[in-house]
């Protein structure tokens, strides 16, 4: 790509906020290219706790507007990725010195109706003497609420809004930095470097947008020039994973002493995923690293109401990510924006730059469209909105449909196991047959590296997923890093380097 080729937009980070845009403008007809410095959610949208949620405790703080919209959205993410998306039940256990049974109530009726809640069931009281939902509790915890929200697997949201925006013209460039970018004669023109070769490119674009999430402030000021200053908040969330504490799908929410409040959610399967925290952070937002302080303060929370107490000899794994809100001038962490803000510079006949502040996962899609919105004057003719009826890849089947997918994916591929299946299925969705192609046996999958991944879903990763290190195959297309030992992650970066050696780059 040569200075002869103009892009409509030069989309500056891969999170889930940068390819949300890259999929929206490209399925509007815009010519678009992402680069991104490292691999698609490699920092704060792989680090989430992985929910799709209106927010229950955003209420408190007022922000109607923002939970209303993630309440909608819900469903809208629901059918659109129903393999990566999938409707949970939290349970909200109750005591005495915690926020009034009638309050909580209240909120919880507004949760119910904000949004338009149609798939979802409502909320319900549960006894917890009696319900099994109470069985892993502490035995003073007799009453509480039941409510809905939704799973969402967060770096293949991700991953698939990029695959998306491939497939419908977009460049998706990982491993590739912007250098710097400059606006000349109504034009930006910037310098992209690939991060393992060193080669660079020129790119040219009529609009710069820059969702780099916590790396925001540094791309406005160091890599565009722009001396607005850049009122980002870094927040630090951390999650820990244990071995799982009891035999129900259901999840919990935790109020704790302090105000915040705290999850337990069934994770792949065998364990049990809790967070988060709320640190203010300085530094480089790559260096985040859960602190010991943060997960003693996690273990106590959840063993406030466990019967069995965790402690940190408990904690297999864990994972933090720096949160990029909106500095909205709050006083604590907890109660800073979680709402998104977009900033536009473009003075008369100047290219524009789109930055993008704040935002959770939940309403990616929806700041996508503000972001078009906010670009459209510059665009004449821009087509409208589309993808709110619109199936992320793999996804084209019913909500619910997950289970008739893996039975018919079983009837295919008669030598795969039910758990793999459902693995398959719960990754790819429809595209699973794609994956595993004319295989007739587990022999014609290649080299196993464990726990069920073989060289030929290896390959599809590295051939339509961007994939290049194990870590973005172990820890981002899935997380099967919590169950591939030693020697099979090290046969893994083995055989993805013979592969990338002998083939050239994975998916463009």
């Amino acid at each position: 790509m040569g200075n002869s080729q103009l892009r409509d937009l030069l989309v500056i980070g891969g999170g889930v906020n940068g390819c949300g845009i890259a999929r929206d403008a490209v399925g509007r007809g815009l010519n678009v290219t992402l680069a991104e410095k490292g691999d698609l959610a490699g920092a704060t949208s792989s680090s989430s706790t992985k929910l799709i949620h209106g927010g229950l405790r955003y209420l408190e703080y007022r922000e109607f507007r923002l939970v209303r919209e993630a309440l909608i959205e819900r469903e809208v993410l629901l059918r659109a990725a129903p393999h990566i998306v999938w409707p949970l039940r939290f349970v909200l256990p109750h005591s005495a010195g915690q926020r009034p049974w009638p309050i909580l109530r209240l909120g919880l009726f507004l949760y119910d109706h904000l949004g338009g809640r149609r798939i979802l069931p409502p909320t319900r009281s549960v006894n917890l003497r009696q319900d099994p939902a109470g069985a892993p509790l502490k035995p003073h915890l007799n009453r509480g609420f039941e409510y809905s929200d939704c799973w969402v697997e967060d770096a293949r949201l991700v991953v698939l809004n990029a695959r998306d925006a491939a497939d419908r013209g977009a460049t998706i460039l990982t491993r590739t930095r912007v250098a710097s970018a400059r606006r000349e004669g109504g034009i930006w023109h910037a310098t992209l470097r690939d991060e393992d070769s060193g080669a660079v490119q020129e790119v040219r674009a009529r609009a710069l947008v820059n969702a780099a999430g916590p790396w925001v402030g540094a791309v406005l000021g160091g890599v565009a020039g722009v001396n607005t200053p850049a009122r980002v908040r870094m927040v630090k969330g951390s999650h820990i994973v244990t071995r799982r504490l009891y035999d129900h799908d259901r999840c919990y929410i935790f109020q704790n002493p302090d105000g915040r409040i705290c999850f337990s959610i069934p994770y792949e399967e065998d364990f049990m995923l809790i967070g988060t925290t709320d640190e203010e952070f300085e530094g480089d937002p790559a260096t985040a690293k859960i602190s010991e302080a943060e997960t003693a303060y996690l273990c106590r929370a959840v063993s406030e109401y466990f019967r069995q107490p965790v402690t940190p000899a408990d904690v297999v794994w864990s994972y933090s990510g720096v949160r990029p809100l909106y500095d909205d001038g709050a006083s604590r962490a907890q109660e800073a924006t979680r709402d998104y803000v977009l900033k536009l510079d473009a003075g008369a006949d100047e290219a524009p730059l789109l930055s993008v502040f704040g935002g959770k996962i939940t309403t990616y899609r929806r700041l996508a469209e503000a972001a078009m919105a906010k670009l459209a004057p510059h665009f004449p003719g821009l087509k409208p909105g589309w993808t709110n009826a619109a199936s992320l890849p793999g996804g084209d089947f019913p909500w619910d449909g997950a289970p008739a997918l893996v039975e018919a994916l079983r009837r295919d591929y008669p030598f795969i196991e039910a758990k793999l299946a459902r693995r398959l299925v719960r990754q790819y969705g429809t595209r699973a047959v794609r994956v595993l192609g004319d295989a007739r046996g587990m022999v014609d999958l290649g080299q196993h590296f464990g726990a069920g991944l073989t060289a030929r879903e290896v390959d599809w990763q590295m051939r339509e997923e961007w994939a290049r290190a194990s870590a973005d195959v172990l820890w981002r297309r899935s997380k099967l890093g919590l169950r591939i030992d030693q020697a099979g992650q090290a046969a893994l970066a083995e055989y993805m380097a013979a592969a990338q050696a002998g083939s050239g780059r994975a998916a463009e």
